[in-house]
């Protein structure tokens, strides 16, 4: 089974300013199960989430207590069931004093691979529901929410804890909308940000883009398709770009060629590795873009093949509609006739 432990509490603030109350449930080892299948299910949130941040555990201690907690577990000098109580005790003393309204389930989990060990904090929301209960008589009911996931960390145990310590072991979910609780979660785990996303999207687009322009346009096409789907594979694995790899996929007869190259003309990581949003490398493939009423997206493959631009006039040709769009226009037409 992956997780080694697991625990969950429901902790809820309903009137600012007065006491959480928290309802810790029993601490679960090896639990499988329906427990791995919804673990698993929030691991798949949490890897496809977009805007994710990157760092490490704060030095202060002292306000974030944690990191110790934590360690101390994994040296086997304080059990899981002391630390998830430290963890949910520190939970409910930062949402006592706060001012906005808060519920969900705090899970902390130690999932153990073959090959890497990683603890998740998650806040596990509620869904409403409607049933009819045995009397057939309409019931409200929550159930826990299978599709968001707006506050988490995982913690990759090997990078923080190994023999050559990772600079970033820290992936944070951040939901926006989350307010003062969400805040308060970036208190308990302990969070600093270390990484700049937006700054590491440009260095990646300028370093493929630079690439590309080195070959001939088709291959210039490929390599650009190439480098956008590896980013997308990473970012389905929850994982960052490691330059190193995406050079060998890139070019497999020159493995090295994309890596010399980004390390010339681009001021990359010492780590090698790249955490862009990978929803802005999406410009690596499609050319969009929208205003005035107006909204057109396209595959850059179709520039001087389906999509024409005239600089001169500022004036872009479409050939070769789309079946959908073509039978739309048609029928506007015919009405307006």
């Amino acid at each position: 089974m992956a997780i080694k432990y697991l625990r969950t509490a429901f902790a809820s603030q309903y009137q600012p300013g007065q006491p959480a109350r928290i309802r810790p449930g029993a601490p679960l080892k090896e639990p499988g199960g329906d427990y791995e299948a919804l673990h698993k299910q929030m691991k798949r949130l949490f890897n496809s989430k977009p805007g994710k941040k990157y760092g490490r555990f704060s030095d202060d201690i002292g306000q974030s207590p944690f990191s110790a907690w934590l360690k101390d577990y994994i040296e086997d000098k304080q059990s899981f069931d002391s630390l998830s109580e430290r963890l949910f005790g520190q939970w409910q003393e930062l949402l006592n004093d706060c001012q906005e309204e808060h519920d969900g389930h705090l899970m902390i989990a130690h999932e153990a691979l073959a090959d890497s060990d990683a603890v998740y904090l998650l806040v596990v929301e509620n869904d409403s529901a409607m049933r009819f209960d045995s009397e057939q008589t309409l019931d409200a009911t929550d159930v826990l929410s299978l599709s968001r996931l707006n506050l988490a960390v995982r913690i990759e145990l090997d990078d923080w804890l190994g023999d050559t310590p990772a600079e970033n072991y820290l992936t944070l979910v951040h939901g926006r909308g989350t307010g003062e609780p969400g805040e308060r979660f970036i208190k308990l785990c302990g969070f600093t940000n270390q990484i700049d996303v937006e700054k590491e999207t440009l260095t990646f687009l300028d370093a493929v883009e630079s690439f590309a322009k080195t070959s001939e346009p088709e291959e210039a096409g490929k390599v650009r398709h190439r480098a956008y789907e590896f980013c997308k594979e990473q970012h389905a694995l929850g994982e960052p770009v490691a330059i190193e790899a995406l050079s060998g996929y890139l070019d497999e007869n020159q493995p090295e060629r994309f890596k010399e190259f980004a390390k010339q003309s681009t001021e990359l990581p010492e780590s090698g590795l790249l955490h862009p949003d990978h929803r802005k490398v999406k410009k690596l493939v499609r050319i969009a873009g929208s205003g005035g009423g107006m909204s057109v997206s396209f595959s850059s493959d179709l520039v001087n093949q389906a999509v024409y631009y005239d600089r001169d006039k500022d004036a872009l040709t479409i050939t070769r509609l789309p079946k959908a769009l073509r039978e739309q226009l048609q029928r506007y037409l015919e009405a307006r006739e």
